[in-house]
C-alpha cells in the first residue's frame, strides 16, 4: 500500500486522532475518524437512498470527521483524483 499521509485534526490528545491518507496505489481516501455512535449509525442505515440498500454493510463503518478537517480531505481528494489519471 502505497499511503501517503495528508494530515491529522490539530485539536488530536494523546488517545484520539482523526488522520487523512491519500492511497495512491489503490487511488483511493483512506480515513480514520470517531465511530458513529449508535443512534448515528442507525440514522444512516435507515436512509432510504435510490441504489443503495439499507442498512451498514459488515465490512463498512460510519465515521464522523471534524470540520477543521475538510481542507485536508479536500487536499487528499485532489492527491487521489491527480493519481487517477496516471496509468
Amino acid at each position: 500500500m502505497s499511503l501517503l499521509f495528508i494530515g491529522i485534526d490539530p485539536n488530536t490528545g494523546d488517545h484520539e486522532s482523526p488522520t487523512v491518507w491519500a492511497d495512491l496505489g489503490k487511488k483511493e481516501l483512506v480515513l480514520q475518524g470517531w465511530r458513529a455512535d449508535p443512534e448515528l449509525e442507525a440514522e444512516c442505515g435507515a436512509l432510504q437512498l435510490p441504489g443503495h440498500a439499507a442498512g451498514i454493510p459488515d465490512t463498512e463503518a460510519v465515521i464522523r470527521i471534524p470540520a477543521r478537517m475538510v481542507h485536508m480531505v479536500r487536499e487528499a481528494c485532489d492527491v487521489v483524483e491527480r493519481a487517477a489519471d496516471l496509468p
